[in-house]
């Protein structure tokens, strides 16, 4: 089954907002063996939403639309239906009811006629009751290929999606087992990559499909493949990357549908019953954010300092100032300060510290923009390294945290 997604809005066209409801559409009906082949986005614009619906139907199998059923002029989704489907609008009594409901018991406004107008429906439709706001969604067919309606709001889309548009769908269509498997892999590029498993990629069979997807120090590699038997598709994919991994081993740190190199690093921490702490400069709190953005992170990461000004790397981190006038700020002499300082600070059993010059001026070392220096603080060592990683200041900021996820994940599954 081709499925493709229409999402509705002026304000994605203008860079107003990012179109997130295209990513969770696409990922949730992978997930169920539907594949997308395509994307569109289109102006509040009844003759390009008119267009584009042709288009998908000649191309498609299932076309989901998100955005324009609000009770506004500019929510023409519903009236352009009514034209691509030679239908009419009619009042549906169950989503009225809904809409009375929902003003009686949370809205103090008054009930006005655009609102009771969210019930109008076209006659022909197949009404998804959308539980979480008043604008239901639509289930049409025409001419062997579904089209599927759901708000823009992202939690209303969702919950409709799989409460009320995924059941249908695996009920009522024989779908595919899909299955991926993401090998995460840092610090060499794509290339190396690429010719360390060149005669494995050669002689992948038909069915499984390789894509690098490469992104500032690390390299997914992700293998595709689908099929109705599920216990084939399993057992291919599993003996091609038992052939895989011993080829990448050294770079190899897990599959990203299981979890985040950070992840990884937690539970691992986890499990040994160790800590760790992180001394930042250049990488501006980044490093820290990569942890706490999971829940159970306070089991491992006791915290961090954000050491940007000089001062800060003597007062609070206990760098020795005659280290920083003889080696400048960027060095991997300061690195290692700072990475025990920081650990001696929280008393952690490991340390990560950062400090390059990421641009554009130099600022308080002589270092040349794009080098970084790493440390990390073990239980029995403190070492760092130096790298250049260019002269962009995202890029070398995103490589950093790349790199020092990489250095403390290697000395943590030494144990």
């Amino acid at each position: 089954m081709k499925a493709e997604i229409i999402t509705i809005g002026d304000e994605i066209l203008i860079g107003q907002i990012v179109d997130t409801n295209s990513t969770f559409i696409a990922k949730a009906l992978n997930k169920i063996g539907i594949s997308i082949h395509q994307i569109t986005s289109v102006q509040d614009e009844k003759s390009h939403i008119l267009d584009a619906l042709n288009r998908a139907q000649a191309n498609s199998d299932l076309v989901l639309l998100t955005g324009g059923l609000g009770p506004t002029k500019d929510d023409i989704t519903k009236t352009t239906f009514v034209d691509f489907f030679e239908d009419k609008l009619v009042s549906d009594s169950a989503v009225l009811a809904h809409i009375k409901d929902i003003w009686k018991k949370y809205i103090k406004q008054p009930l006005l006629q655009v609102n009771l107008d969210q019930a109008l429906v076209p006659s022909k439709a197949t009404v998804l009751m959308n539980a979480s706001g008043t604008a239901p969604g639509m289930w049409m067919e025409k001419e062997g290929t579904v089209f599927i309606a759901l708000p823009g709001v992202p939690f209303e889309m969702k919950a409709l999606l799989q409460n009320e548009v995924l059941p249908r769908l695996s009920e009522a269509f024989e779908l595919p087992f899909i299955l991926h498997k993401t090998l995460l892999t840092y610090g060499v590029g794509e290339s190396i990559i690429a010719d360390r498993i060149s005669d494995w990629e050669t002689n992948l069979p038909s069915t499984i499909k390789l894509a690098y997807l490469p992104n500032l120090g690390r390299v997914r590699l992700r293998l595709s493949s689908k099929g109705f038997d599920k216990e084939l598709v399993e057992k291919s994919m599993a003996a091609e990357i038992q052939t895989l991994i011993p080829q990448i081993s050294d770079v190899f740190v897990g599959f990203e549908e299981d979890n985040s190199i950070e992840q990884i690093i937690g539970n691992q921490l986890v499990n040994i019953d160790k800590t760790l702490a992180v001394a930042e400069s250049c990488t501006g709190g980044k490093i820290a954010a990569q942890f706490t953005n999971h829940p159970g992170a306070s089991k491992y990461f006791k915290g961090g300092v954000v050491a940007y000004d000089t001062q800060i790397k003597t007062a609070v981190l206990g760098v020795d100032k005659t280290l920083i006038d003889n080696h400048s700020v960027v060095s991997v002499e300061v690195a290692k300060a700072m990475a025990s300082g920081v650990q001696k600070l929280f008393n952690s059993d490991y340390a990560i510290a950062t400090t390059g010059n990421a641009g554009p001026s130099k600022g308080d070392s002589d270092a040349e923009i794009g080098t970084v220096c790493i440390a990390i603080a073990t239980p029995n060592q403190v070492y760092a390294q130096e790298y250049t990683f260019g002269n962009q200041r995202h890029r070398i900021m995103i490589k950093t945290l790349n790199m020092a996820l990489t250095l403390i994940q290697k000395e943590i599954f030494k144990n």
